[in-house]
């Protein structure tokens, strides 16, 4: 006997939910569903900025002064194709700042083969581990894109996923005064929920190097002066771990 609409209509509700779910886990940055990744402890006082998608000339030079005159420490998932290009701009970073894998060439890798997925993270990992002498120990999926294989990969090349509790849009032209508004908001819900912040901003842009992000590195800027005389504690993702 063929299926009745309701028993239909029930397998459907249920495949809609499933695929609901497998998305979300997928997806969403607070998502522990295929595996535990790094976001934020219960500190409220303490934020991490981080920026996706460097080294890019001019824009990650000016945040490395804009860093250095607050003298904040943040964290930087680069893309190992781009460190290939400016292994220069990518040792100063490191000098002050930590480093993580954000792939070579910054694809979803949930929708990736196995072997895509293991090149891109060791790829970049060599990138980085030649230009820097050293290994680096933190990995964020492009686009927060993950599936159970991705992060047992991290894991096995000794890699901590790490992702996010704010994210603010600044891949899009926003003025700076949009973005830091962003950035704020995320931190006052935040700090009512009494979770530390990890800030998700992008030094530059996956498509190519000298992305127009001058927005953001203003924004950091002004947010920076706004907790000048406050008890908030910058720190990196590492101090969390």
């Amino acid at each position: 006997m063929p299926p009745s609409i309701p028993e239909l209509a029930a397998a459907t509700v249920a495949a809609t939910a499933a695929a609901g779910a497998l998305a979300y886990a997928a997806l969403s940055s607070q998502s522990q569903l295929f595996g535990p990744v790094l976001i934020a402890p219960p500190r409220p006082s303490e934020i991490a900025l981080t920026y996706d998608d460097g080294p890019n000339d001019i824009a990650t030079e000016r945040l490395l002064e804009v860093l250095a005159r607050h003298q904040v420490r943040a964290t930087f998932f680069l893309i190992g194709s781009f460190v290939r290009q400016r292994p220069q701009l990518t040792r100063a970073l490191a000098a002050g700042h930590l480093i993580g894998n954000h792939t070579m060439t910054h694809p979803w890798l949930a929708w990736q083969s196995a072997a895509r997925i293991r090149e891109e993270l060791s790829a970049c990992n060599k990138a980085l581990e030649d230009t820097l002498g050293a290994p680096v120990h933190l990995f964020r999926a492009p686009h927060g894109a993950r599936r159970p294989f991705v992060l047992r990969t991290a894991r096995e090349l000794g890699l901590t996923p790490v992702h996010w509790n704010i994210i603010v849009d600044d891949w899009n032209p926003h003025p700076p005064e949009a973005i830091l508004a962003n950035i704020t908001r995320g931190i006052a819900h935040n700090q009512r929920r009494g979770q530390a912040s990890n800030i998700l901003l992008h030094d530059g842009g996956h498509t190519a190097i000298g992305q127009p992000r001058l927005p953001s590195v203003e924004a950091t800027d002004l947010l920076l002066h706004q907790h000048t005389q406050s008890q908030t504690k910058f720190v990196t993702v590492d101090a969390w771990i």
